[in-house]
């Protein structure tokens, strides 16, 4: 009798399917002799399906069966008292010898009368999931490693309270508001706070009040449903969600609208929030940090931040000083920045010299120790000694050094011991022969600026280089 055409195209059609899967499936008989290895299963465990079949279950010496170590044998096993197996996390045993991690499960195959006719399992190869994790394993550690006490520089008084606040913040569950100028490292004392805290092992999350529209960062921060607006294709958990047991970082609170500062207020009290679109309430469990550039509690005052949002948000302040506040930090601040660019870039540069130094210590620094992380980073671009000098600094910062007049250049410097001579055409020239023309180490050596040595030197109608 010849098979219907239906059997005939149901059986290609299983096939075509078990060969498209990219799970791997293997049958196994009543005995645990592998039947049949669909494609996937040779990828995933490097045997060929001529190598597996006739083969014994044992060949895959799976690490978990029903919490026997395999080769256990098909009866011992366990599957057919469970009859199934839904989702088990383990190791299977490549060809190579190698452990791949898998999830596996398995289903009994019985006949009409309830006689057993084999096992059905599949295995989904977890290697890139065990990636993922230990690559966001080891991006939490590095987190950790940028979040430590030790990157946050300062000898100061003012930076020896700051880590006492930070220690103690960190020992609480406290919301947290953080206050100080832009580039203060507003997000470093947050970061510390975390990782030195009991949720140090779980999510840091970071958002930036400022840098999103009101219903942009609603959904950021809330999560929206499918359907909830438009370009809403699918459910998307907010950032809330995503801290779950760990920590909340918004930067920049005092731009929040006065939708979204309800809306905050209501997580707080609550410790539930609703996604865009949805009445369903949902339970968080997060500590969250916020931190300003601005007076809050001007704000307050003049309105347009909610007092009660206010109160909520400043159980434990930090106030962070600016780096002006706080001078004595800039030279070990320097020093750190320098070999973090000697590490960055490979050059060997020692420190600043005197001059430097001296500017760096006189600018006011309006974008703190970000600023100066830049500066040491541009010098860095131009520098060839070993030392950082005035020119190689940002001119912006350089506009700041003391503009002498020609008259009282004779002045001893107190701090460097040099004797500057009164400045005339002939010193000049003289000065410039020294220096074999080079401007720079002209101003270096008479103490002014470089600008200062070519207005002389077009006062006086010196030639640019070497007559």
């Amino acid at each position: 009798m010849q098979p219907h055409i239906s059997d005939v195209f149901n059986s290609e059609f299983e096939h075509l399917l078990l060969e498209s899967m990219a799970d791997g499936v293997f049958t196994l008989d009543e005995n645990g002799i592998i039947t049949s290895w669909n494609p996937a299963m040779e990828r995933i465990t490097g045997y060929t399906t001529e190598e597996a079949v006739g083969e014994s279950c044992s060949l895959l010496n799976f690490n978990r069966c029903f919490s026997k170590s395999c080769p256990a044998g098909i009866i011992e096993c366990g599957i057919y008292k469970h009859g199934r197996i839904d989702g088990k996390e383990c190791f299977l045993k490549h060809k190579n010898g190698n452990d791949v991690p898998v999830i596996k499960s398995a289903r009994i195959l019985k006949d009409k009368t309830g006689g057993v006719r084999g096992v059905v399992e599949t295995v989904t190869n977890l290697t890139e999931l065990h990636k993922a994790r230990r690559e966001a394993e080891e991006a939490n550690r590095r987190m950790g490693e940028i979040y430590r006490f030790d990157n946050i520089i300062g000898k100061s008084s003012a930076m020896q309270r700051i880590f006492s606040t930070i220690k103690a913040a960190a020992s609480s569950d406290a919301t947290i508001l953080v206050q100080g100028e832009s580039g203060t490292g507003k997000e470093l004392v947050a970061g510390a706070v975390h990782y030195n805290s009991s949720r140090a092992d779980m999510p840091f999350i970071t958002v930036n009040s400022s840098a999103l529209s009101e219903s942009l960062l609603e959904s950021e921060l809330f999560g929206h449903v499918k359907g909830a607006f438009t370009g809403a294709v699918r459910d998307r958990i907010g950032r809330f969600e995503k801290a779950e047991g760990g920590t909340l970082f918004l930067d920049e609170i005092g731009e929040l609208s006065p939708f979204i500062q309800v809306k905050l207020l209501r997580v707080l009290q609550e410790r539930e929030l609703e996604r865009v679109g949805e009445s369903e309430k949902r339970k968080i469990d997060i500590r969250v940090i916020t931190a300003t550039n601005r007076n809050l509690y001007s704000l307050v005052k003049s309105g347009k931040f909610r007092e009660d949002l206010y109160y909520r948000l400043k159980v434990f302040p930090i106030n962070i000083p600016p780096l002006r506040e706080r001078k004595k930090d800039i030279p070990i601040l320097i020093s750190h920045f320098i070999k973090l660019q000697d590490n960055k870039t490979g050059k060997r540069i020692t420190g600043v010299t005197q001059q430097a130094m001296r500017i760096l210590m006189d600018y006011n620094w309006p974008g703190n120790v970000r600023e100066l992380e830049n500066a040491i980073e541009h010098a860095f671009v131009l520098c060839e000694n070993e030392h950082i000098d005035i020119f190689d600094l940002p001119v912006e910062i350089r506009r700041i050094e003391y503009q002498l007049d020609s008259t009282k250049l004779h002045e001893a410097d107190e701090r460097t011991g040099t004797i500057r001579k009164k400045m005339t055409r002939e010193f000049l020239l003289e000065t410039l022969e020294a220096s074999n023309w080079n401007k720079a180490e002209v101003a270096r050596r008479v103490g002014v600026s470089r600008a200062a040595i070519w207005k002389y030197m077009k006062k006086w109608n010196i030639p640019t280089a070497k007559p």
